[in-house]
């Protein structure tokens, strides 16, 4: 039927078609009488699609594409929305009365109305058609009323409640966490009815607030036994072939740095000086695309993940743990098989020469970041404490490799900055969890230059091998970062005018520099992070693409993901044409360049939608545990920052990167007028002005785990 749509949308289409019957197009596009029937059939199905309209006098002609748009609908709680178009950065406003029962994240159909909506940034629309309902089942709290019951869903965007009659009830008790089926959609005015098909058990009970959202977003938590069996039958075989066909770079000082809990190492490091002075950095990459062939079940189940998932108290990774923690994983002592890119680089941190080779190695030592910011801290005759000098000298026939990558980290920094990369302080949480998964503590994560070290180094791998295989013209998976749109940029200097910066930039000339410069003059000042998270909100998504469009936030003409395999799609396709490359002497079929530039493209979408359902995961996972943690702060007091001021009421972010909401009613005793504008509310009676970046008490009065809520109250 997708064929027969093509063959008439083309044909309405031409310039020279004028409206006509069903009978007139099908004779002369030479239908069959037989196959008349279905071809009405199609029209029809073209019809509700909104594709094709009919005239009163049975005429077909094609929909005003300006007119109907679909797109993803994403609901306000407050109970508009809007819908986001498709292929189009575009967004039209939906008010509350044309929402026509629409549910969060719905594929719908959109006609443009006019009218005002007090939003001149957006069109307005009416949904006309649910073309596909996002979710069929949905996780929430059963609440039993003897004769029926009803689930509360987690995700408030959901819009009702779902009714279960007592037949449906399965075992759920009172309270308990379930996962409800949807059994009718709710409309006019009616809620949606389910029946529940499981019970993860009590509210409070350890780890089921992690499980809800594994169940929430229908996570793939299980492998299947094919890809179980699969990866239990793979082992590290070394073989003379490998030796003639691989660098063997087994006496090799490397080094993996890493996180101490981190069990899936897939990189590893090492930085010499060569006879001209200039550094010698390799970055050795598991090479997981040995394991994982195109077309196994391993390489199906990971394009389904498309990315491994971080929650607080597990993990759910794109491969079974006896390829990620065991055979693809870089151990110390090990023979492993990985991807290398050595790369000569000078003392202005530019790459003089590169070469990528399929390579053995056996890691060094395994280290942390804590431990080699220690040894660094001693290099440089920084005091520390008897027991930090202690673990020191254990890897004291090691010092000359960190002095070494400290050095070129240094200048690869340098380099960077001064080509516009962007700094952006936004501080990530540390939640300690105890041993029942309860949050403990909520504090700033510590990001030291051993950190840096690693993040220069990768960057520096990933730009040379992106350009490579750009010059290549290889069929590629590149991570674009967009320009962000000027009307971005006025918004934002509208709002940091009031601290004293503002971004240099007009419609021909955006560049990442400007936004740099700004980040550099705020650097230490109280008002950092909020320019930080500002800037933030007003760069453009980076995201996966077959095409390559650059990187605005790095500063970078060529750039992918290549150094992490293990958990990233993107990341291990691109290994797999990598090792094509080299295995054929750079010179691949026009029928292999035409089929991997289709998976390039279908790979580049899927895994951008993985990224971004994982991300929401690992977004909603820490509010909950800072929920969590605030359940017992109910009334302390503590000073924070102004982060954003809206419509509802001002966001405050405290020193330990907790977020709450003070609503306009605990605000004090006056009513406060919202300055659009400039982000700012000017009390109405004292002048009292509250503007984003302002320091301010507040007093902890709710915190609400099920809704992911804090809120506060201005002391």
């Amino acid at each position: 039927m997708e064929e027969n749509k093509e063959i008439i949308l083309k044909f309405m289409s031409d310039d020279k078609y004028v409206p006509m019957k069903a009978k007139e197009m099908a004779f002369i596009l030479g239908v069959p009488k037989q196959k008349y029937t279905e071809f009405h059939q199609v029209l029809k199905s073209l019809e509700d699609e909104f594709k094709i309209q009919s005239t009163k006098k049975g005429k077909y002609m094609l929909v005003d594409s300006g007119e109907y748009k679909t797109g993803i609908l994403r609901l306000n709680p407050k109970g508009f929305g809007f819908v986001k178009l498709q292929d189009s950065e575009e967004e039209i406003f939906i008010g509350s009365s044309n929402l026509k029962n629409a549910l969060n994240e719905d594929e719908v159909l959109v006609k443009i109305i006019e009218g005002n909506n007090n939003d001149s940034q957006h069109k307005e629309g009416t949904i006309i058609k649910i073309l596909k309902h996002e979710k069929d089942t949905l996780v929430g709290t059963f609440q039993n009323s003897r004769s029926f019951g009803f689930v509360v869903p987690d995700d408030k965007k959901f819009g009702t409640d779902i009714f279960i009659s007592k037949k449906d009830f399965g075992k759920a008790k009172n309270n308990q966490k379930v996962v409800v089926k949807i059994t009718k959609y709710a409309q006019k005015g009616k809620k949606a009815e389910g029946k529940v098909i499981e019970v993860l058990g009590n509210r409070d009970e350890a780890g089921i607030d992690m499980l809800s959202l594994v169940k929430e977003y229908n996570l793939p938590y299980e492998f299947p036994e094919p890809v179980l069996k699969e990866a239990k039958s793979l082992e590290i075989n070394i073989t003379e072939k490998d030796l003639k066909f691989r660098l063997d770079l087994r006496e090799k000082e490397l080094f993996t740095i890493d996180g101490e809990d981190a069990k899936d190492l897939d990189d590893a490091v090492c930085v010499e000086k060569n006879k001209d002075g200039n550094y010698v950095l390799g970055v050795h990459i598991a090479d997981v695309s040995n394991y994982v062939k195109e077309g196994s079940a391993l390489d199906n189940e990971a394009i389904i993940r498309g990315t491994s998932v971080y929650m607080m108290d597990r993990v759910i990774p794109m491969l079974p743990k006896e390829l990620s923690n065991g055979i693809c994983s870089l151990n110390e002592g090990q023979d492993r098989f990985a991807l290398s890119v050595i790369m000569e680089i000078n003392d202005k941190g530019q790459v003089v020469s590169s070469d990528i080779r399929k390579s053995i190695i056996k890691v060094t030592r395994r280290m942390s970041y804590a431990n080699v910011y220690k040894i660094l801290k001693y290099i440089d005759s920084e005091e520390l404490s008897k027991q930090d000098i202690k673990t020191v000298k254990e890897y004291e026939q090691y010092f000359d490799h960190f002095k070494m990558m400290a050095e070129l980290a240094k200048i690869l920094k340098s380099k960077r900055e001064k080509d516009g990369s962007l700094e952006l302080d936004i501080p990530e949480s540390k939640i300690i969890l105890d041993e029942n998964g309860v949050a403990v503590d909520v504090k700033k994560y510590e990001i030291t230059f051993a950190n840096e070290i690693i993040e220069q180094f990768m960057l520096i791998a990933n730009e040379t091998v992106a350009e490579k295989f750009y010059w290549l013209e290889a069929p590629f998976i590149y991570r674009v970062h967009p320009v962000p749109d000027i009307d971005k940029i006025k918004e934002l200097n509208t709002f940091i005018w009031n601290l004293g910066y503002r971004i240099k930039a007009n419609k021909e000339n955006i560049h990442p520099k400007a936004f740099a410069e700004v980040l550099e003059e705020v650097k230490g000042k109280p008002e950092e992070r909020v320019v930080s998270n500002l800037i933030l909100r007003t760069l453009k998504i980076a995201q996966y693409e077959s095409e390559n469009r650059g990187h605005f936030g790095i500063a970078s003409k060529y750039y992918c993901h290549f150094t992490s395999p293990i958990r990233r799609y993107p990341d291990l396709f691109i290994h797999r044409i990598i090792s094509k490359y080299i295995e054929k002497n750079y010179s691949l079929s026009n029928e292999e360049i035409e089929k991997y530039s289709e998976e390039a493209t279908k790979y580049a979408k899927t895994s951008s939608e993985r990224e971004k359902i994982a991300q929401k995961v690992e977004r909603d996972s820490v509010d909950i545990k800072k929920a969590e943690f605030m359940q017992n702060k109910i009334g302390e007091q503590y000073e924070g920052i102004i982060s954003n001021i809206t419509s509802f009421g001002v966001f405050v972010e405290l020193e330990n990167t907790v977020e709450g909401l003070i609503r306009f009613e605990n605000l004090g005793f006056e009513y406060f007028i919202y300055d659009e504008d400039h982000k700012q509310l000017i009390g109405e009676n004292t002048g009292t002005v509250f503007k984003i970046g302002d320091s301010i008490r507040i007093q902890v009065i709710e915190a609400n785990k099920e809704l992911r809520r804090i809120s506060f109250a201005r002391v």
